[in-house]
């Protein structure tokens, strides 16, 4: 069945840099979108960065100029780059996939800037 194991979460501080990595398993479909979405408690789940299987790309406008999602297929894996870190980027990751129409998501890690 499919997984998506999460890993890169962490503390760091204010405008510093972490970088999200999300590997899928279980599966042989070359087309999906994947990407992340994060929460707060409290909060809804807010949708972060998304990216295609043919490159294309869409950003919260909130994080827009300073996390980059990016992707190797050959690997089914996915990448977000965390730039000029805000403590408002403090929340639980997901990063998810679209397969077939159904979501699946991996197991979540938390990001905290102080």
């Amino acid at each position: 069945h499919v997984q998506l194991v999460e890993s890169g979460g962490g503390s760091v501080q204010a405008g510093g840099s972490l970088k999200l990595s999300c590997t899928i398993t279980g599966f042989s479909y070359a087309s999906y979108q994947m990407g992340w979405f994060r929460q707060v408690p409290g909060k809804e789940r807010e949708g972060v960065a998304a990216i295609d299987s043919d490159g294309s790309t869409s950003y919260a406008d909130s994080v827009k100029g300073r996390f980059t999602i990016s992707r190797d297929n050959a690997k089914n894996t996915g990448y977000l780059q965390m730039n000029s870190l805000k403590s408002e980027d403090t929340a639980l990751y997901y990063c998810y996939a679209v397969i077939s129409w159904n979501y699946h998501w991996g197991q979540g890690t938390q990001v905290t800037v102080s």
